[in-house]
């Protein structure tokens, strides 16, 4: 494909995307990756450019990333915290001298950067359930640059990218790889539903065999569980859905056990922000965790996968996330190329 055809593009999600595009930013990415680990230098190629970064959530892996990134790549990151500046808002949110509408921000950054990449979900919008991912389309309405999702309560389709070439390092392909994504268990229920949501969507999109295992209750987008279906069917892979944590594990070539929040934590339409209910059924599935029994159930040779960060104890044992099956620092450094390669993709 040409990849002038990616080049002021947004990235919000890879629904947006085709799969002959996602695998060109995983080609692009592992050439970034080959450049890195032999010092090969390839700071030209963003030279000069400028990366606003707006995060109203914490982060470790998503923030260094994008920063280390651009300077490997030649360029500049800003971060930029609401609270520290004017908190871009929707219309009508705004709060005299607090914030600033996002129409204005998003053309005011345009003017002075090549690109606009935001983390967005949970308290800031009150949990409501895809107000963050229409604060990021505002952006990108309203800006004329490429903006970036570094995760919103929707997608997380950076983190999803490291996840799929992960598991293209690890077994060659995505034919006939069985690919868990599961719940577990957390003592916090403040859990976005982006990284789940995202990994079954890139999952299905490469064709592998993708089970979502969770406890009833814990259900997911049905937009996206209807994707789900159609790539599984487009792409020769397949798509289903357990209740049973173990029955799910049997033969997986990946596991990624991963807490999210149930749909009644959100906000109404969607839920009724019950957080006494949403640890209710957190705290009647604390069987759900990935121990080394767990593991046994799986391919002699699978992989434990984990975005991180993982709560230690509940999510995982540390013998499994410690232990020889664990790839989820591999997974973290992935991050980094393929967020290199979104950007000089849809930035040049």
């Amino acid at each position: 494909m040409k990849t002038e055809s990616l080049r002021g593009r947004d990235f919000l999600t890879l629904l947006d995307y085709s799969r002959e595009e996602v695998e060109t930013i995983l080609d692009v990415a592992l050439d970034l990756k080959r450049r890195f680990a032999i010092g090969e230098p390839h700071d030209h190629l963003l030279r000069g450019k400028t990366l606003f970064m707006i995060f109203y959530n914490a982060s470790l892996r998503t923030r260094n990333s994008f920063e280390a990134g651009m300077t490997q790549l030649g360029g500049h990151a800003h971060f930029l915290e609401p609270g520290k500046i004017y908190a871009p808002a929707l219309a009508g949110d705004e709060r005299a001298y607090e914030t600033e509408r996002v129409a204005d921000v998003a053309r005011v950054l345009s003017r002075m950067g090549d690109a606009i990449s935001i983390r967005c979900y949970g308290d800031p919008v009150g949990w409501v359930y895809g107000k963050a991912h229409e604060i990021e389309r505002n952006f990108a309405y309203w800006a004329d640059i490429p903006v970036i999702n570094m995760e919103c309560d929707k997608y997380h389709p950076c983190q999803a990218l490291a996840d799929v070439l992960t598991v293209k390092e690890k077994f060659g392909a995505f034919s006939g790889v069985k690919f868990v994504m599961s719940w577990a268990y957390s003592p916090s229920v403040h859990k976005p539903r982006a990284v789940p949501q995202s990994a079954i969507i890139a999952a299905t999109m490469m064709g592998m065999e993708v089970i979502l295992a969770h406890p009833k209750g814990m259900e997911l987008d049905d937009e996206v569980l209807k994707a789900c279906e159609g790539y599984s069917e487009k792409y020769g892979g397949s798509f289903a859905i357990s209740n049973d944590m173990g029955e799910a594990f049997e033969g997986a070539h990946v596991v990624y056990p991963k807490a999210w929040a149930p749909a009644i934590l959100h906000a109404p339409p969607v839920g009724r922000l019950d957080e006494k209910r949403a640890q209710e059924i957190f705290d009647a599935n604390k069987g759900w965790i990935c121990d080394e029994e767990k593991m046994k159930l799986a391919h002699k040779d699978a992989i434990y996968m984990h975005c991180l960060p993982c709560d230690r104890g509940f999510e995982v044992t540390n013998e499994v996330i410690d232990g020889p099956q664990s790839v989820v620092f591999d997974e973290a450094e992935n991050r980094l190329h393929v967020q290199k390669a979104i950007m000089v993709l849809t930035m040049r």
